[in-house]
C-alpha cells in the first residue's frame, strides 16, 4: 500500500523475473507471484520490491521444491555419427527423488544403473554412450526416467554413416611440360553425406577458381593443364565431410625438352683433315636426365642432316669425322631426354675444310674400240662427295695389257668432258686404261683398269704358197696357207678367192671361204667361162676389210664343147639349092676345129644329111634339094671336146624368107603372184622358123602413153604357142604384147593383151632403218622407212606393219602391235613399264601374209614416277597435336627410278578443302611425326614416294586417325539477345576448336563491381545453347564467363560484359580502317581500326569482308573476330592482287552497318606459283632443239612475269650414236637438283613467248630440260623434266628448183634439187609430193610419197588440160621438212567427153532441130563438134550417112532439112579438142507424130501487086485440139521444103505476106501444117507455084536509072580518092537482118528459129548468085553428086527473110577419105556469128545420078562434107556417105 500506488518487482536469486522469461512464472494483479508446475530448479530465494516516489521496501522468502515427478531437462535428440566413432545420446531428467535412468532399444535394455553391455555405457548425466559405433547400431533408442513421483520416457534416432576415406590416393606423377597432369583422389563415403575436396601444394591450399588452368573434378581429381616447372611440388588431397575427413599426399614432377646446348664451338682437328672438334656447355636437362646428344651438319648450304645420332650424355665435346674436303660446314647440337629432342643450339660459323685430291676414281669407265688405232674411253665423274674440291680435269693413262711398261697419259683439262679418244695405238691390240680426276690439290685415285682392244685392221700380208689349177672347163681349184698370224691384225674372218679374165680385169669373180685352222686351205671358183685365161689370187680378210691379195697366177679353164653359132641366115634360095651362112659362136669354149652342117626334110629324120667343114668356113651351099620343100637345117661348131649346141632353122626351097608376121590372140592364164602363162597364135613365120620370142609389157601404169619394157625372151622354141612369163611383181597390173624373130628380123608387135593383175604375195623385205627412241616414261617411239609401192606385193589398202616387243630381262612372250597405215613412218608403243629396256622387231604384211622380221633394236623407257605407293602404311596419334606415320618402301618393280623421298598428304576430314603435304627426304627414313595438328580431329593420311620426275601414287585406302582430345577452346558468338532489368538470356555457339567431345557448358557470372572470386556458377548439358540468368540487379554491369568441357576438363572461358538495361541499340560501324603498307606481304595484310559506339550494349564480335578487285564479290573473311580486337591479320590472299576491306560490329541487338571501304591495297609480288606448262623439246637441227611451252595460268603468276629460265643438261646414261642401243646394268637415276654441269638460258620476254631454241648442243646425246618462270621476286617451281635426243632433226629447208613439165594429157614430170646439205639434218629418206588442181585444192589435193631420194617423179592419172600446183617436202628419220612454194604445170589436151545431152525439137516430116550440151569434161579447148546421122534402114535402097562438122564451141545446135517422112534416124554427136571424143547417140523419127493433126485442105494462093495470101481449110485435129499452124515453102531454085512462117494462131485459116519477103524471079510452092500437143501434123498438098515477080515502079524505069547513074558517077569520082587512102575494104561485111517479122499483123516466127539449116540436093546447082533488089540475098550453092568445093563470096546473105551468117564449104568424097577439111585460105577473113547452112538432098533426081550396080554387089560408099563456122577460127565439115542397091 502506498501513495502513489507503488510498483512491484519480483526477483529470483537476485535475477528479475522478467529477465528469466519463464512462462510458468506469472505476477498476479494483486502483486503476488504464481509458479505453475514446480520443478526442482524453481527452488531458490524469491524477493518482492515495492517502490514509489516516496521510497521502496522489499521482502523475500525461500522456496524449496521436494518430491517432484521426473521432468526432462534435456530430451534425447536424433544423432548422426560416423561408423567407428563414439555416439552419445543425451537424456537429462530432474525430479525428486532423483529419477532412475534406463536406455532401451527395441525392448532390450542397453544400459541402466544395474545393467551394462559392452560398448554401451550410461553416463552420469543420464545419457547413453556407444563406443565404437557400428553400422548395425543405427536405430531408435528410448530413455526411461522414474522416481516415486512418476516416470516418463523419450526416444531418439541414431543414424550411422559410412566413414569417408580415400581409396585411390594420388600417386607420384611425372608429366611433360605443356601437357595435362591428373592427380586422382578417389574416396568412398556414405551417399547421404557430401564431400569437399581440398587440394594443397606444399601445404598451401589451391584455389582453382583463380585460374582456369587448375581444375578439381567432381570425383576429386586435380587437373593441371599446360603444366610447367612451377607446378612441381608435393600435392595433398584432403577430403572434408560429415562422414569423416581423410588426406593423402603425392609428388608431381614436370619434365620438358632439354634446353639447347650453349657456346657451341668448332675447330679444325689437327690430326685428321677430314674431321673437326665440337665443344659445348651442358644445357638444362628439362628435369629429365639427358639420354644423348645429336649433332647435325649442313654441307655447302644444303639442308641439315644428322651426322652423329648418339653422343653420350656425359660428353660436352665430340670429334666429327667423315667430312669432305673443300666444302663448307655448319654444325648444331641438340640434347635428347625422355621427353624428346630439345632445341638446337645456335649454328656455328661456317668452316671450310682444305681442298684435297679426289678420294675416289671416276666411275663407270667404258672403253670401246673406235678404229683400229683408237679407243674411245668414257666415264662419269667420281661421286660428288669424293671430289674434295672443284674438279679441274682428268688424267687418262694407258699401256699394253699384260705387259710391263710405262704408262702413257692424256690430260683432259675440262671437268665437263667425260670422254677421250685415245689415238695412235697399235692395230688389234689390247690396252689397259685407267682414269683419275684431279683438282687444285692434286691427282686423285686412278680407277680400276679396264681393258679393250683396238678395232681389227686389215691383214698386211697375203696368204702363202698359193697354188691354182683348172679342174674342168668352168672350175679352178685353189690351195694356200694362211698369212703369218702377226700380220692378220684381227680375227681371221676367212679368205676370198679371186679370178678375172685376162682381157677383162674388171670382171672379178669372188668366192668367200671360211677359215680352216687345220692343214692346208683349199677352195674352188665355179661357173667360169670355158677355155678362158684367168688371173687368180687369194686374200685374207678381217672384219674391217681385205688384206693384200697374193701374186696373180694365170690359169686357163679347160676346153669344152662350143656354144651355138651366131646369125644363121639363108641366101641364094633356089628351087634345088640355097646358101647357108653363119658366124663364129660367141662362146667358143675352146679352139674351133670345124663346123658340122646337117639338113633334112622337115619331119623326116631318115632324110638327114651331115657335112663337116673346116674352122675357117662360115658358109655352105646346099644343093640337091627338092623344089618347094621345107627343110630343117642345123649348124654346130666343133672343138676337140665335141660338137657344140646346134642352131636350127627351117626354110622352103625356092621361097626366100622374109620378116615374120605379128603374133595374135594373146590369152593370159595361170596368173600367180610372180608369173603368168601367155598363150598366143604365132604369126606368119616368114617362110622360116622362129628363132626367138620377145614379150614386152606395161607394168603398173597401163595406157597408150605408158612405156613398154621387155619382160621375157624365149629362144630355140620355133613352135611355141605358150610362154611362161617369170619374175613378175605380185599384185601389179600388166598388159602384154609380143613379137617373133626369125633369121630375117623381128615381126611387128602383136595387139595388146587384156590387162591383168598378178596375185598378191607376202612382202619380200622388212622395213629398213628401224630405230627406237625413248618417248616417255611408259612409251618408246619406233621409226622406220616404209616399203615403197613396188614392194607391197599386195593391195595397198591391206598393207601395214606389225611390231613385236618384249622386255630384255624377261623371256616372256612378245606383245604385238599393228600399224595399219602403210605410209606411216613412226609409231609410239604405249603402256610399257617405266625405266625398262625392251627389244623390238617389225615386219610388213598385206592381205596374204607377212614378210620377214627386221633386225632387233633396243630401247629403254624413261625414268618415271613410282607406279605404286609405299606399303604397310600405319598411323598412330601420340598426342592431341601429333600423329606418327610409318611405312615400308615401294616394291622395287614399281619404283621406276631412284626414290628421292616421301610425301605425307594429310587433311582434316570435312574441314580442310585441300590436303597439305610433309616431305621426308631420302629413301631410308620411313616414318614421320606430323606435329601442329588440330586437336581431336579426324585426319585422312596418305603416303607417296617421289623420284626426280615427280610424285608417285598415294597409298590407298586412306588412313584415318584422330588426334587425341584436349581441353576445348572457348565457345564463340556469345550474345545476349534478351536483356531485362533483372534477367538476361545468353546464347552461344560451340567452340570452333572443340578438341574433343563436348560434355557440357559452364556459365559463371558476377557483378562487375563485386569480388573477382564471387561467381555464380551454373552447369548445363552439351546440347544446351542458351541460358537465362535471373534475380539480377537492374542497371548493373555483369561479367559472364562461358566455358566448355571435354573429357580432359574445362576449356578456356569466353568472357563478356552485359548491362541489365533496356536502353540498347545497334552499334556504330568501326571507323578509321587502315592497312599500314609495312604490314602488307605477298599473301597477308594487317587491318587496324577504331571501334565505334557500342550502342549501350557491349560489342560481341566483328565481321570482316574482303573484295578482290576489280570485279570480285564481297566475301566474308571471318565472323568471329574478338570484340576486344582493334587489328586483325588477313591471310590466304593472292599475291600481287588488289583488295578492299570493310568491317562491321555486332552486339546483342544486331549488326552495325559496314564501315567505309579501305583504299585499294595491293599485296606484294611472290614467286610464280606454278611452272610453265606443256613443256616440250623438239629437235630443230642436229645440234639444236626447239623448246615450246604454255605460260603459267594468270592466277599463278603472283606478279609481273619477267621471263623464263630454261635449264638443260646432258644425261649421262645415253651417249651413243643415233642407231646404237646401250644397255645399263646399273642405271643411275639423276637427281632432281641440277648439277654443276647443267646450263641454263634466260628468256627475257613476256608471257606470250612460248618458244625458244637451244643451240650448240652435242650430237647424239640425250638432254634433260626443265623450265621455270620468274619475276622480280624469284623463280617458280620447276616443270617436270622432259628429255630430247639431239642429233636428229627434220630438214630445215624445202627442196630447191622445183620444175613441173607436162608429159601427156594425164602425166606431169616433176624434178627438183635436194635441200641444201647444211639444212638436211641427216640423210634424206625420201620426198612427199603434194599436188592439186589449181582451183580446188581442198577437194583434189593428193600426196605421193617417194622413198627413194631421187629428185624426179611422174604424176599420173591426172585430169587432162588442167592446171596443177605441186609442192614438195623432204623427210628424214626425224620428220618432214617444210614444203616448197607451189609450182604450176598444165597437162596436155586430150579427147573430150561425150556431150552432156542430145535433144530434138520442131520435128516435121522433113525437118527437125537437133541441139546438144557441152561435155562435162572438156579435157582441152573445144574446137567444135561432129554431128553424124543416118536412117536406121535404107531409104529406097539407099543408106546415106551425113556428117556435119561445126567449128567453135558457141554453136551447139543444127537444123536438119533432108529427112524422109516417117523414117527413124540414128544421130551421133562428138566434141573435138585435139581429137574427137566419144559419141552421144539418140534415135528420132521424122513426122508426123502419132496423134498429131491431119493435113489442112483446100490450100489456095492469091497474089496481088505486093502481097500473097494463103487460105486453107482446117483438117482433122488429131488426138488433141489444134494449137496453131506453120507454113512451109519450097523455092524453085532449091527444091526442099522449109518452115517459112510459124506460130500462126489456131483460129486463122489464111495468112498474108508481102512479096518483099520473097526473092525476085523465083517461084514458090507453099503448104500448111497444123500443130497440136502431139507435134507437127501431116502437111497439106502443095499450092500452085507462084512467082515472086512484082510490077516495076517508076524508079525502075530506064530513064530514071540513067539520071541516077549520071548523078552517082559524079559522087563516085569524088569518093574514089578517099577509098584509095583507106585501103581495100573488107571482103566480107556485116549487115543488118533487114525487116523483122514482128512487124507483121500477126505474131509469127521465121522458119529456122536460130538453128543452122542443112540441106542436100542431088541437082547440079548453079554457082551464079541471084540478088534481090531489096535485100541482096542469093540462093545457096547446090553440090553435084560428083562433089563440089566452093565458098561464099558475100556475107550479107538472106534466105527466106533470115540472115545467113555462115561460111559454107561442101564436099562429097568417097568413103576412103576420113573427112573433108577446108584450107586456111578459105576462112582467112573474119566470119560472122549465128550462121547456118542449107544442104539439100531431097530431090529424087539425086538418086538417079548414082551408077546402078549389079545385084548382090555392095554399093560404093560416098560422103559429103559440110563446114559450118560460128567464129573466125572455127570450121564445119559435112561428109555424107551413101550407098544404093537395086
Amino acid at each position: 500500500m502506498g501513495v502513489p500506488l507503488p510498483t512491484l518487482q519480483w526477483y529470483k536469486d537476485a535475477i528479475s523475473i522478467s529477465r528469466l522469461q519463464n512462462p510458468r512464472y506469472k505476477v498476479l494483479a494483486s502483486g503476488g507471484l504464481r509458479i505453475q508446475k514446480l520443478r526442482p530448479e524453481d527452488s531458490g530465494i524469491f524477493q518482492c520490491f515495492a517502490s514509489n516516489e516516496g521510497g521502496e521496501i522489499q521482502t523475500h522468502t525461500y522456496l524449496d521444491v521436494t518430491n517432484i515427478a521426473p521432468v526432462f531437462t534435456q530430451r534425447p535428440v536424433d544423432t548422426t555419427v560416423t561408423d567407428g566413432m563414439t555416439a552419445i545420446l543425451r537424456c537429462e531428467v530432474s525430479g525428486a527423488p532423483k529419477p532412475a535412468i534406463t536406455w532401451k532399444r527395441e525392448n532390450h535394455i542397453l544400459a541402466s544403473g544395474s545393467v551394462r553391455i559392452p560398448r554401451f555405457m550410461l553416463l552420469e548425466s543420464g545419457g547413453l554412450q556407444i563406443a565404437p559405433v557400428f553400422i548395425q547400431d543405427a536405430g531408435n533408442y528410448t530413455c526411461y526416467a522414474a522416481n516415486t513421483e512418476g516416470s516418463l520416457n523419450a526416444s531418439a534416432t541414431l543414424t550411422v554413416w559410412n566413414r569417408t576415406s580415400i581409396v585411390h590416393p594420388p600417386e607420384d606423377h611425372v608429366v611433360i611440360k605443356g601437357t595435362t597432369a591428373t592427380l586422382h583422389c578417389g574416396a568412398t563415403h556414405d551417399p547421404r553425406v557430401s564431400l569437399r575436396y581440398v587440394w594443397k601444394k606444399d601445404n598451401v591450399a589451391l584455389t582453382p577458381s583463380s585460374t582456369s588452368r587448375i581444375v578439381v573434378e567432381k570425383d576429386g581429381s586435380l587437373l593441371i593443364s599446360q603444366t610447367w616447372s612451377g607446378d612441381i611440388g608435393d600435392y595433398s588431397c584432403e577430403i572434408v565431410s560429415e562422414g569423416g575427413n581423410d588426406s593423402r599426399m603425392a609428388r608431381l614432377e614436370v619434365i620438358e625438352l632439354p634446353h639447347s646446348p650453349q657456346n657451341l664451338l668448332v675447330s679444325p682437328n689437327s690430326s685428321h683433315s677430314h674431321a673437326v672438334v665440337l665443344s659445348w656447355v651442358r644445357p638444362f636437362d628439362g628435369n629429365s636426365p639427358i639420354l644423348y646428344y645429336i649433332v647435325e651438319l649442313s654441307e655447302n648450304n644444303s639442308p641439315w642432316k644428322v651426322h652423329l645420332s648418339n653422343v653420350g650424355p656425359e660428353m660436352t665435346g665430340v670429334t666429327v669425322s667423315g667430312l669432305t674436303p673443300a666444302r663448307t660446314y655448319q654444325f648444331r647440337v641438340c640434347a635428347v631426354n625422355e621427353v624428346g629432342r630439345g632445341q638446337y643450339s645456335a649454328e656455328t660459323s661456317r668452316l671450310m675444310l682444305p681442298e684435297e685430291p679426289p678420294s675416289a676414281p671416276p666411275k663407270n669407265i667404258v672403253a670401246s674400240g673406235r678404229t683400229n688405232q683408237s679407243i674411245m674411253v668414257q666415264w662419269q665423274p667420281p661421286p660428288e662427295t669424293e671430289h674434295n674440291g672443284v674438279l679441274r680435269g682428268y688424267i687418262l693413262r694407258y699401256r699394253l695389257a699384260g705387259l710391263p711398261g710405262e704408262y702413257q697419259q692424256r690430260n683432259i683439262t675440262s671437268p665437263e668432258v667425260n670422254y677421250c679418244l685415245v689415238t695412235d695405238l697399235i692395230i688389234w691390240t689390247q690396252y689397259e686404261i685407267q682414269v683419275a680426276a684431279y683438282n687444285g690439290a692434286g691427282l686423285g685415285v686412278f680407277s680400276r683398269a679396264v681393258t679393250e682392244y683396238t678395232l681389227q685392221g686389215v691383214p698386211t700380208a697375203p696368204p702363202q704358197n698359193v697354188q691354182t689349177e683348172a679342174v674342168n672347163s668352168t672350175t679352178i681349184q685353189f690351195l694356200w696357207n694362211p698369212p703369218p698370224q702377226q700380220f692378220i691384225n684381227g680375227i681371221n674372218q676367212g679368205y676370198k678367192l679371186l679370178a678375172w679374165p685376162a682381157d677383162a680385169p674388171e670382171a672379178v669373180t669372188v668366192v668367200t671361204i671360211a677359215p680352216d685352222f687345220h692343214g692346208v686351205h683349199h677352195g674352188h671358183i665355179t661357173n667360169l667361162k670355158k677355155f678362158t685365161a684367168y688371173f687368180t689370187s687369194v686374200l685374207c680378210f678381217t672384219t674391217p676389210g681385205d688384206g693384200p691379195p697374193s701374186t696373180p697366177q694365170l690359169v686357163w679353164t679347160q676346153e669344152d664343147k662350143p656354144g651355138a653359132v651366131g646369125h644363121l641366115s639363108f641366101t641364094e634360095i633356089l628351087d634345088t639349092s640355097l646358101k647357108v651362112s653363119w658366124q663364129e659362136p660367141l662362146e667358143k669354149n675352146g679352139i674351133i676345129t670345124g663346123y658340122q652342117i646337117s639338113w633334112e626334110v622337115y619331119g623326116r629324120n631318115d632324110s638327114r644329111l651331115t657335112h663337116t667343114l673346116n674352122s675357117t668356113t662360115h658358109e655352105y651351099k646346099i644343093q640337091g634339094l627338092s623344089s618347094l620343100t621345107t627343110y630343117t637345117i642345123d649348124v654346130a661348131a666343133v672343138t676337140a671336146v665335141g660338137t657344140g649346141l646346134v642352131t636350127s632353122s627351117t626354110i622352103s626351097s625356092g621361097v626366100p624368107p622374109d620378116l615374120p608376121g605379128a603374133p595374135s590372140n594373146l590369152v593370159i592364164s595361170n596368173i600367180s603372184p610372180r608369173s603368168a602363162t601367155l598363150q598366143f597364135r604365132p604369126g606368119y613365120d616368114g617362110k622360116t622358123s622362129i628363132s626367138r620370142w620377145i614379150v614386152e609389157g606395161q607394168v603398173g601404169a597401163i595406157g597408150d602413153e605408158e612405156e613398154w619394157v621387155t619382160l621375157y625372151e624365149e629362144e630355140n622354141e620355133p613352135d611355141a604357142q605358150m610362154l611362161e612369163i617369170p619374175n613378175l611383181t605380185p599384185y601389179t597390173h600388166y598388159r602384154f604384147r609380143m613379137k617373133q624373130v626369125n633369121i630375117v628380123g623381128p615381126s611387128p608387135y602383136s595387139p595388146s593383151s587384156r590387162v591383168i593383175q598378178t596375185l598378191q604375195a607376202p612382202p619380200d623385205v622388212a622395213p629398213t632403218s628401224v630405230t627406237v627412241r625413248t618417248a616417255s616414261e611408259t612409251s618408246l617411239r619406233l621409226r622406220w622407212v616404209p616399203l615403197p609401192d613396188s614392194q607391197y606385193n599386195g593391195n595397198p589398202e591391206s598393207v601395214g606393219y606389225r611390231i613385236k616387243y618384249w622386255r630384255s630381262d624377261l623371256q616372256s612372250s612378245a606383245v604385238a602391235q599393228v600399224v595399219s597405215d602403210r605410209l606411216e613412218r613412226e609409231f609410239t608403243i604405249e603402256e610399257l613399264e617405266e625405266w625398262m629396256e625392251y627389244e623390238l622387231q617389225m615386219q610388213a604384211f598385206n592381205a596374204v601374209g607377212a614378210g620377214p622380221w627386221s633386225e632387233v633394236v633396243r630401247g629403254r623407257t624413261r625414268e618415271s614416277v613410282p607406279s605404286a605407293a609405299p606399303e604397310n602404311v600405319s598411323a598412330e596419334a601420340v598426342s592431341s597435336t601429333q600423329i606418327l606415320l610409318t611405312w615400308t618402301s615401294v616394291p622395287e618393280q614399281d619404283q621406276n627410278g631412284l626414290i628421292l623421298g616421301y610425301k605425307i598428304l594429310f587433311r582434316a576430314k570435312d574441314l580442310d578443302p585441300e590436303p597439305r603435304s610433309h616431305i621426308v627426304r631420302g629413301n631410308h627414313t620411313q616414318s614421320a611425326l606430323l606435329a601442329g595438328l588440330r586437336k581431336f580431329v579426324l585426319y585422312e593420311l596418305q603416303v607417296l614416294a617421289f623420284t626426280r620426275i615427280g610424285n608417285g601414287v598415294p597409298s590407298t585406302p586412306l588412313i584415318l586417325e584422330r588426334t587425341k582430345d584436349d581441353a576445348p577452346g572457348p565457345p564463340v558468338r556469345l550474345v545476349f539477345p534478351e536483356v531485362r532489368l533483372t534477367s538476361v538470356r545468353i546464347v552461344w555457339q560451340p567452340p570452333e576448336e572443340p578438341n574433343g567431345i563436348i560434355l557440357g557448358y559452364q556459365i559463371a557470372y558476377r557483378l562487375a563491381s563485386s569480388s573477382p572470386h564471387t561467381f555464380t556458377t551454373v552447369e548445363v548439358g552439351a546440347t544446351v545453347r542458351q541460358f537465362t540468368a535471373t534475380d539480377l540487379a537492374p542497371e548493373s554491369a555483369y561479367i559472364f564467363r562461358l566455358s566448355a568441357k571435354t573429357r580432359q576438363g574445362w576449356g578456356e572461358p569466353l568472357e563478356a560484359t552485359v548491362i541489365t538495361t533496356e536502353k540498347r541499340e545497334r552499334p556504330a560501324p568501326p571507323r578509321e580502317l587502315l592497312v599500314p603498307q609495312a604490314e602488307v606481304t605477298a599473301r597477308s595484310l594487317r587491318l587496324q581500326w577504331v571501334p565505334g559506339s557500342d550502342g549501350a550494349s557491349p560489342i560481341r564480335y566483328f565481321t570482316m569482308q574482303v573484295r578482290e578487285l576489280p570485279r570480285g564479290e564481297w566475301q566474308t573473311y571471318s565472323s568471329s573476330i574478338s570484340h576486344e580486337a582493334t587489328a586483325c591479320v588477313v591471310d590466304r590472299l593472292r599475291p600481287f592482287t588488289s583488295y578492299k576491306l570493310r568491317l562491321k560490329a555486332t552486339n546483342d541487338i544486331g549488326d552495325s552497318d559496314f564501315s567505309s571501304e579501305t583504299e585499294a591495297v595491293t599485296t606484294l609480288q611472290d614467286v610464280p606459283g606454278e611452272p610453265p606448262g606443256s613443256v616440250s623439246a623438239t629437235p630443230h637441227t642436229t645440234s639444236s632443239v626447239l623448246i615450246q611451252w604454255q605460260p603459267p595460268r594468270d592466277e599463278s603468276l603472283n606478279g609481273l612475269l619477267q621471263g623464263y629460265r630454261i635449264y638443260y643438261r646432258e644425261l649421262e646414261y645415253e651417249a651413243g650414236s643415233g642407231t646404237e642401243a646401250k644397255t645399263l646394268k646399273n642405271p643411275i637415276a639423276l637427281h632432281a637438283e641440277l648439277t654443276a654441269q647443267s646450263s641454263f638460258k634466260t628468256v627475257n620476254s613476256s608471257s606470250t613467248s612460248t618458244m625458244c631454241e637451244l643451240t650448240h648442243l652435242k650430237k647424239y646425246r640425250r638432254y634433260e630440260v626443265i623450265m621455270t618462270a620468274y619475276n622480280i621476286i624469284g623463280e617458280s617451281p620447276a616443270s617436270a623434266p622432259v628429255e630430247v635426243f639431239v642429233g636428229e632433226a627434220a630438214p630445215a629447208m624445202a627442196p630447191q628448183n622445183v620444175q613441173v613439165t607436162p608429159l601427156t594429157a594425164s602425166q606431169l614430170e616433176v624434178t627438183w634439187d635436194p635441200p641444201p646439205p647444211e639444212s638436211q639434218n641427216g640423210n634424206i629418206q625420201g620426198y612427199k609430193i603434194y599436188y592439186w588442181e589449181a582451183d580446188s585444192q581442198n577437194e583434189t589435193e593428193k600426196m605421193k610419197v617417194l622413198f627413194l631420194p631421187e629428185p624426179v617423179v611422174r604424176l599420173k592419172n591426172l585430169t587432162s588440160h588442167t592446171k596443177y600446183l605441186v609442192s614438195i617436202s623432204a623427210f628424214n628419220a626425224a620428220g618432214d621438212g617444210p614444203k616448197s612454194d607451189p609450182q604450176q604445170g598444165r597437162t596436155h589436151q586430150a579427147a573430150p567427153g561425150a556431150p552432156s545431152f542430145l535433144a530434138f525439137s520442131e520435128i516435121t516430116s522433113t525437118t527437125l532441130n537437133v541441139s546438144w550440151g557441152e561435155p562435162a569434161a572438156a579435157n582441152g579447148i573445144l574446137q567444135g563438134y561432129r554431128v553424124v546421122y543416118e536412117p536406121l534402114a535404107p531409104v529406097q535402097g539407099v543408106s546415106k550417112v551425113v556428117t556435119v562438122e561445126v567449128r567453135g564451141n558457141w554453136q551447139r545446135w543444127l537444123k536438119v532439112r533432108d529427112l524422109t517422112k516417117g523414117v527413124t534416124y540414128f544421130f551421133r554427136v562428138q566434141a573435138r579438142t585435139i581429137t574427137y571424143g566419144p559419141e552421144l547417140q539418140a534415135n528420132i523419127t521424122a513426122g508426123p507424130a502419132e496423134g498429131s493433126p491431119g493435113s489442112p485442105r483446100d490450100v489456095l494462093v492469091t497474089k496481088s501487086a505486093s502481097e500473097l495470101t494463103l487460105q486453107w481449110t482446117e483438117g482433122h485435129s488429131g488426138d488433141t485440139p489444134t494449137t496453131g499452124y506453120v507454113i512451109e515453102a519450097r523455092p524453085s531454085d532449091e527444091g526442099l521444103w522449109d518452115m517459112f512462117v510459124k506460130d500462126i494462131p489456131r483460129s486463122a485459116t489464111s495468112y498474108t505476106l508481102s512479096l518483099d519477103k520473097l526473092r525476085q524471079g523465083v517461084t514458090y510452092e507453099f503448104r500448111v501444117v497444123a500443130v497440136n500437143e502431139a507435134g507437127y501434123g501431116e502437111p497439106s498438098n502443095p499450092s500452085t507455084a507462084v512467082s515472086a515477080q512484082v510490077e516495076a515502079p517508076f524508079y525502075e524505069e530506064w530513064w530514071f536509072l540513067l539520071v541516077m547513074a549520071l548523078s552517082s558517077l559524079i559522087v563516085i569520082l569524088l569518093v574514089v580518092f578517099a577509098l584509095v587512102l583507106h585501103g581495100q575494104n573488107k571482103k566480107y561485111k556485116n549487115c543488118s537482118t533487114g525487116k523483122g517479122i514482128s512487124t507483121m499483123e500477126e505474131s509469127v516466127t521465121l522458119d529456122n528459129g536460130g538453128f543452122a539449116a542443112l540441106e542436100l540436093s542431088s541437082r547440079h546447082l548453079n554457082v551464079k548468085s541471084t540478088f534481090s533488089k531489096k535485100n541482096g540475098t542469093r540462093s545457096p550453092p547446090r553440090p553435084s553428086p560428083g562433089g563440089l568445093h566452093y565458098s561464099d563470096e558475100d556475107i550479107c546473105n538472106k534466105y527466106n527473110g533470115a540472115v545467113l551468117t555462115e561460111s559454107v564449104s561442101l564436099k562429097e568424097k568417097s568413103a576412103d577419105a576420113s573427112e573433108s577439111e577446108a584450107t586456111d585460105s578459105d576462112y582467112e577473113d573474119a566470119l560472122p556469128k549465128h550462121s547456118f547452112v542449107n544442104h539439100y538432098m531431097s530431090d529424087p533426081t539425086y538418086y538417079n545420078s548414082w551408077k546402078r550396080r549389079a545385084q548382090g554387089r555392095a554399093p560404093a560408099p560416098h560422103s559429103v562434107a559440110i563446114l559450118l563456122t560460128s567464129n573466125p577460127s572455127a570450121y564445119l565439115s559435112v561428109a555424107p556417105r551413101g550407098s544404093a542397091s537395086w
